[in-house]
């Protein structure tokens, strides 16, 4: 007797990652229920999430692939320089000598990223109304919203989810990707290390007075890293990191206090900001899944790996996941594999595992590296940043694992269909 299910594949979580999953998944020929407690009007609200992105230029790719081009290139601002600074003054950002910099610039990459620029800034709220817009115009896609998962069992030949309203729908697979809090990742016992950081990040959107040229700055202070993040219509996301008692202070703090923290930090070379919409603060911690699968169950994005956002790679790894996740199950289903057996997931957990916790590690490094005022630390931190920037091949290739386009990449991140 054949085995009925609902849909090839449920993905519990259509954020960002879910929903790319969805489409990729779609792209290749299976049909997907995405399940998310929050209706998609909600996601689109500013208010929803302030949050904006770096997007790799690979990840940009595979949006292209998918058809959100058109709708996301509009929104998107590239990053043509990445400057990082290290002081407890206003340093190389504007124009102050005897600070240690490090400068990233695209035209030195631009004979193997075909004229990309270092990423991309995007706020989060584009990027939802053009998943959510893509998913609900694709046939083989069902959203089940606001609808949350709340139970799993899995058999031998099939997992099955219980939703919030009462309803059980089964799949030969089923994706974790409602974030860290992930119930799917707990049913599967799976287990999670990591650990906060006492720090929360502050992100504001600001309308400056001069134009940021494309320029992403990243200063280093005591307290944790603060960015200057460019965004069309001669905007930025300010991006800082406070100890967590200091950042609820400044939830709803005054716009002249707000100024002040950025003057403080960064001068007056970006003119006076703006600001645009609230403040949000969200706090910073690591977690990293014990592993990214399990019988019929895959995790996808923060469910799998959440990380300090110094390197801006968070989102990022998550499309990644995406994108391997896609193609390992297109070519399982064309080699007539099972696509939620143990060795088809052990495919894509190899694929993705090794990455994920090498950028964990070293963002938890960074972050402890760069938030303290130890003189000695200062010093070597220093030091280094100076060293890179003379060594033209290590700015490469720093340049290049930024954009995502080091290593076995996944087709949609190339650029090519599956």
């Amino acid at each position: 007797m054949t085995q009925s299910y609902d849909a090839d594949v449920i993905i519990a979580g259509a954020g960002m990652a879910g929903a790319t999953l969805g489409l990729a998944l779609a792209s290749a020929g299976l049909n997907a229920i995405l399940v998310d407690p929050a209706p998609f009007e909600d996601q689109l609200a500013p208010t929803f999430d302030g949050r904006s992105s770096a997007i790799a230029y690979s990840s940009f790719r595979q949006w292209r692939v998918l058809g959100l081009g058109e709708a996301l290139e509009p929104h998107a601002q590239r990053i043509e320089q990445i400057l990082v600074t290290d002081g407890a003054a206003p340093g190389a950002a504007s124009g102050r000598p005897g600070t240690a910099f490090l400068r990233f610039d695209s035209a030195e990459i631009g004979d193997t990223s075909d004229g990309e620029p270092l990423g991309y800034m995007l706020e989060n709220r584009r990027i939802r109304a053009a998943l959510a817009k893509a998913v609900k115009a694709n046939p083989a896609l069902t959203v089940l919203a606001p609808v949350s998962v709340t139970g799993l069992e899995v058999t031998a030949g099939s997992a099955s989810v219980t939703l919030s309203d009462g309803r059980v729908l089964s799949a030969p697979l089923v994706i974790g990707a409602e974030g860290r809090g992930s119930v799917v990742r707990e049913a599967a016992g799976i287990g999670v290390i990591g650990w906060g950081y006492g720090q929360s990040g502050v992100v504001v959107t600001v309308a400056l007075e001069e134009d940021h040229q494309g320029v992403a700055h990243e200063y280093f202070l005591p307290g944790g890293p603060f960015a200057i993040l460019p965004l069309t219509d001669q905007r930025a996301s300010l991006v800082w990191t406070e100890r967590t008692a200091q950042a609820e202070a400044l939830r709803g703090a005054r716009p002249e206090i707000i100024h002040a923290h950025m003057q403080r930090r960064f001068g007056d070379f970006l003119g006076r900001p703006e600001i645009e919409g609230p403040v949000f603060v969200y706090p910073l911690s690591l977690s990293l899944a014990e592993q990214m699968s399990a019988p019929r169950i895959a995790l996808l994005g923060d469910a799998a790996h959440g990380v300090h956002p110094i390197a801006g790679q968070g989102l990022n790894l998550g499309l990644k996941d995406a994108a391997a996740l896609a193609q390992v199950l297109l070519e399982a289903t064309r080699n007539g594999e099972d696509i939620g057996s143990e060795t088809v997931l052990e495919r894509y957990g190899a694929w993705r595992r090794f990455d994920n916790v090498m950028l964990a590690a070293a963002t938890d490094v960074f972050t402890r590296l760069f938030s303290n005022d130890l003189a000695p630390v200062r010093f070597l931190r220093g030091a280094g940043l100076a060293v890179v920037n003379t060594i033209a091949p290590a700015r490469k290739f720093f340049m290049r694992e930024a954009g995502g386009a080091i290593g076995d990449l996944p087709r949609l991140l190339r650029g090519e269909p599956l």
